[in-house]
């Protein structure tokens, strides 16, 4: 007798990669962008959920995928002003025009425009300097990708 497989449910949990990033299809849109935060794990999804609502409420019109296992943050679709990523011990929070930004973001890149926030667990989010980030970024050119 010939073996059948099951197809996959709903209930299926995406692959976490290093540092504890979800594996998520590539997708515009907010819902890619909820499935990825739904998949991070433990103190990270909250750290997400609480950036990604900061992000709407500042800019309602946000534009939003995962892209290269990534939430993306933009004006329009395709061009970008922020960026999230799981690492092991933190969420790394790309501002790919950072080094516009005042104060700077406290990371520097080895992109000369792009600056970095890192969130660990146990740390409180300084909302009204992201929120200042994230509208001053949204004022900027983005960057395609």
């Amino acid at each position: 007798m010939a073996k059948t497989s099951s197809p996959p449910t709903d209930d299926a949990k995406p692959v976490l990669l290093s540092g504890g990033n979800p594996q998520i299809a590539k997708g515009y849109g907010d819902a890619p962008v909820q499935a990825y935060i739904a998949a991070l794990p433990g103190w990270k999804q909250d750290a997400a959920r609480q950036l990604d609502a900061l992000i709407t409420q500042t800019i309602p019109s946000v534009s939003k995928a995962v892209k290269w296992n990534s939430p993306l943050y933009g004006m329009s679709q395709g061009v970008w002003f922020l960026g999230l990523h799981a690492m092991t011990k933190y969420l790394k929070i790309a501002f790919f025009t950072g080094a516009k930004l005042s104060p700077l973001p406290p990371v520097t890149s080895t992109q000369a425009k792009v600056r970095y926030w890192h969130v660990a667990e146990g740390e409180t989010i300084d909302e009204a300097q992201f929120i200042d980030w994230v509208r001053q970024s949204s004022l900027l050119p983005g960057e395609r990708m």
